[in-house]
This record gives C-alpha cells, sequence and structure tokens, in this order.
C-alpha cells in the first residue's frame, strides 16, 4: 500500500509538497489559479475582489467590496467587519490588517515519483508581510473608481480624496497577508485555503466530496480502495495508484493539460445558498417527518392529478396501443429492487432501437439521452416537457418506495458505474425530483460528471430547508417549460 502524506513544522505554516514551487499562474486547482481561488472563495461569502485594473465591479450581488492590490492574498473573519459597517454606516473603512503567523522558514518532505523519502529540506526566505493595508466598502462606484486606478499610493490618494476625511472610519484586525506572485508563498496560500475555505465545493463546478473533509475533482476519480484522509483537496485529471492513502492536508495541483471549466461566481447563490448548506446528522426525527410529508405530499397530487390518468392513458394508446405505463427495475434504500411508474413516452421497441442509435448518445456516462431521440412518442414530448410522465412515481413515494425528494432513481447497471457514489445514494430513497434535476446544464462531457456530483451534494446536506428548495425550483422549471 503506498501512503501520500507531508510533515510540517510547527513553526512554518507553508504546506509540504515534493514538487518544484510554481508562480501562482502555473499552478491550477480545479481550473483556477491561486489567486482565482482567493477571490472565489470570498465571492462565496458575497464579497468582491477588487483590484486596480482587474474584472469588472459586479453592481448586483456583492454586499461589499474589498479593494486590494494586484497579488495581494488576505483571509480574514468579515462578519466582525459587516457589523461594523453596518453599525457606524461610513462610506468605507480603511483596515489595517496584521498576520501575526508570518514565518522565514518553511519544511519540505521530498519524496521521489514513488513517494519514497528522500528528504526533509528547511527552505528560508525573506519575511513575508506582517501587516497590509485595505479599503473595504459597500458601495460600487468607489470600487469602480479602484478598479480604474493604477492603484498604490495614487489610488489611495484619490480615494480619501473622493470620500472626504469624515466618511472614513478605521479598524485592526488579523488575518493572513501573502501575495499569489511569489513562487515560494504559493503553497503558503493554497494551505491558508486549505485551513479557512470549509466548503470550496458549494460554489465551484465539478467538485464533490467522496470523504469527510476530501475534495475531489470529478475527472480525477480515484481508484475504489484508495483512501483519503482529512483535509485533501485533489486536482482535475489526477491519477492515484490503487491502493493509495492520502493523508491531509494535502493539496493535488490539476494534473498538467487537464481541462476544469469553472463558470463565473453565482452571487444570488451566495446570498440565498438554497442547497449550500452545513452537513446535518439525519436523526429519528428527521427521518420520520420526512416520511410523513412524503405521504401527504404524494396522497394530495394523486387526488389531484387523477383527472389527467383517462386523457393521458387515451392519448397514448390512440398513438401507440397498449400499455400505458411502464415500469422500469430500479434501487431504492439499501439496493432493494422496485418497479418505477411512469407514463409510457416511448415507442413500445424502444429498447431495440437503443442498440442502433448507440453512436449518436450525447451522454457521457452509462446514461442514454438524444436531444431529438427518434423513440419518442408525439404525446411523449408533451408528457416530458411538463413532466407529466412521471406523475405515477407518487405511487412508488406512497408505497415507500421513492421520496419527493432525493436523487434520480436508477437501476443497478448504472449504480455499478461508481461504488463510492452507489453507496452514499442508496443511503437515502431516491426522488420524484432532485438536486441534479434542478441543476445540471447538459453540457457535453459533463452529464454523468454532475450526476455523481449532485447526488453525493444531496446526500451530504440532505435536510427540509433543502428538500424545500428543490420542490420549488422544481415547480419554477416546470412553469417556465
Amino acid at each position: 500500500m503506498t501512503c501520500v502524506h507531508e510533515i510540517k513544522s510547527p513553526s512554518a505554516n507553508g504546506v509540504a509538497s515534493a514538487r518544484q514551487p510554481a508562480t501562482a499562474q502555473e499552478l491550477r486547482l480545479w481550473g483556477l489559479t491561486v489567486r482565482e481561488l482567493h477571490d472565489r472563495r470570498w465571492a462565496s461569502r458575497s464579497v468582491q475582489i477588487v483590484r486596480p485594473g482587474g474584472a469588472e465591479v459586479e453592481l448586483r450581488g456583492p454586499r461589499l467590496y474589498i479593494l486590494l492590490g494586484a497579488e495581494d492574498f488576505v483571509l480574514f473573519r468579515i462578519n466582525p467587519i459587516l457589523k461594523r459597517l453596518n453599525w457606524m454606516k461610513p462610506r468605507a473603512m480603511r483596515l489595517r490588517l496584521v498576520d501575526r503567523q508570518a514565518t522565514s522558514y518553511m519544511e519540505r518532505v521530498l519524496t521521489d515519483n514513488e513517494d519514497r523519502f528522500i528528504a526533509i529540506r528547511r527552505e528560508y526566505f525573506g519575511r513575508t508581510r506582517s501587516t497590509l493595508r485595505l479599503v473595504v466598502t459597500g458601495e460600487a462606484k468607489l470600487a469602480r473608481m479602484w478598479r480604474d486606478s493604477a492603484g498604490g499610493r495614487e489610488g489611495w490618494r484619490a480615494m480619501r480624496d473622493r470620500i472626504g476625511r469624515d466618511r472614513w472610519i478605521a479598524e485592526q484586525c488579523s488575518g493572513r497577508i501573502l501575495s499569489t506572485a511569489s513562487p515560494s508563498t504559493t503553497d503558503d496560500c493554497l494551505e491558508a485555503l486549505l485551513e479557512q475555505w470549509s466548503e470550496p465545493g458549494a460554489s465551484l463546478d465539478g467538485v464533490y466530496e467522496p470523504a469527510p473533509g476530501a475534495l475531489v475533482h470529478e475527472t480525477a476519480r480515484p481508484p475504489q480502495d484508495t483512501r483519503l484522509v482529512g483535509r485533501v483537496w485533489i486536482g482535475a485529471g489526477v491519477r492515484l495508484r490503487p491502493g493509495s492513502v492520502v493523508i491531509g492536508p494535502r493539496v493535488l495541483a490539476d494534473a498538467p493539460g487537464a481541462v476544469a471549466k469553472q463558470r463565473p461566481p453565482s452571487w444570488e447563490a451566495a446570498l440565498y445558498p438554497g442547497w449550500k448548506l452545513t452537513p446535518k446528522l439525519r436523526g429519528t426525527w428527521f427521518r420520520h417527518s420526512k416520511r410523513l410529508f412524503d405521504i401527504a405530499f404524494s396522497s394530495a397530487v394523486l387526488v389531484a392529478t387523477a383527472p389527467i390518468y383517462p386523457i393521458v392513458m387515451l392519448a397514448i394508446l390512440l398513438e401507440d396501443g397498449w400499455p400505458p405505463f411502464f415500469a422500469h427495475m430500479r434501487q431504492t434504500r439499501r439496493g432493494r429492487v422496485f418497479p418505477c411508474y411512469k407514463f409510457r413516452t416511448m415507442r413500445k421497441d424502444a429498447e431495440q432501437i437503443k442498440a442502433e442509435l448507440a453512436s449518436k448518445n450525447q451522454a457521457d456516462g452509462p446514461q442514454f439521452f438524444i436531444e431529438k431521440d427518434p423513440r419518442l412518442l408525439r404525446i411523449g414530448k408533451t408528457l416530458r416537457r411538463f413532466q407529466i410522465d412521471e406523475l405515477p412515481q407518487f405511487w412508488n413515494v406512497l408505497l415507500g418506495h421513492m421520496s419527493v425528494v432525493g436523487p434520480r432513481p436508477s437501476p443497478d447497471k448504472e449504480n455499478q458505474f461508481s461504488p463510492a457514489w452507489r453507496e452514499a445514494r442508496l443511503s437515502v430513497r431516491p426522488g420524484v425530483t432532485g438536486l441534479w434535476q434542478v441543476s445540471r446544464t447538459r453540457e457535453p462531457e459533463t452529464d454523468f460528471q454532475e450526476w455523481i456530483r449532485y447526488d453525493l451534494e444531496y446526500v451530504q446536506h440532505e435536510s427540509w430547508r433543502l428538500d424545500l428548495w428543490i420542490i420549488f425550483k422544481t415547480v419554477e422549471k416546470i412553469i417556465r417549460g
């Protein structure tokens, strides 16, 4: 068994690493540079980092702007600052940040390509900055002014003249001060993020949590017998040998040539996080209350939609004959098999035709998806558009096979594609709707990865708040068509 580990000096705060130091622009994790990761971490807290000549200032979404130099990297508690701003109502805060962890050396564990120990090297470098001044403001105009400035003293002078002496307040707090421009501090930046960013997967695409504290990009796909212990971040395209044990704190950057795309930060999701919740232990009360809700909700839906059934059945019979229903064997909790009922939307010989259409499959995993599927009945298009075909699944909910909200029900042959994913999703009842259904993008080569990601996200963050949010988004999606 191979063990990948790191040793960190008690007096140092850099990430020990066997790789050669890389600049923050060269090294990428999950498709982002270290500076982009830093800015995304702040965006997850509804704060936009504004730099001279940097990205455009977002007028809607951020509740605060932090004005920094081009390569500054800072981490500190924002809540006390926010409270002071709300109380004093200034136009801006002049914040003096003090780094009490600044150090002049770090120790690295050097290993060969087989992860065999070579030596421990102590690296000395100039003492990092222990203080930094920056500006925090809630005004987009001031943030845009800083972005359009040259920064430095000129930017500070222009900012001071614009605001006026009586509309500033001054504050001091402790935090981390680093630079993304120096190769010697790249690892420090990553370690600081590793320590202080508790849920990066909630605001990044393609990242899921296969083990507590471990975050893996969907393209990495570690072998089944890999053990991830503690805080471990694994980037895109990383390949681990079977039987490896990765012990945190550890960051494995994106493999050379690996492709990982990230969408711009969602300011709405940061303000109203929806499913981005702190994991909670689901006790007896939650399980029983959810089952009672399932019974009540499914009974109400079945009664309300009863008049639709004869109409839909007649339309299917006139177009393609008997039967109007389709039952596919799926798996529920602990791998038990059940017949999942739906209105039939495809021709009776759909399975036979499927083999002939295999080359046109647009899905990247075990699923089969064609945008204009020739097997689809004319009435089937309408049924799928408004999700009427899934109404019979509420019988499954009433019988206890399914829940209103949960992972998509899938057969055993699909669940075998990812053992860790299978065990997680079969720990709860599958749902008529779920996080994947309301969040997927259908972008090429991403559907299966998104399926894994959102199923794991749901299992890890299952709660009443999340379920109600998914139901709301499902109704909204149906209304919009």
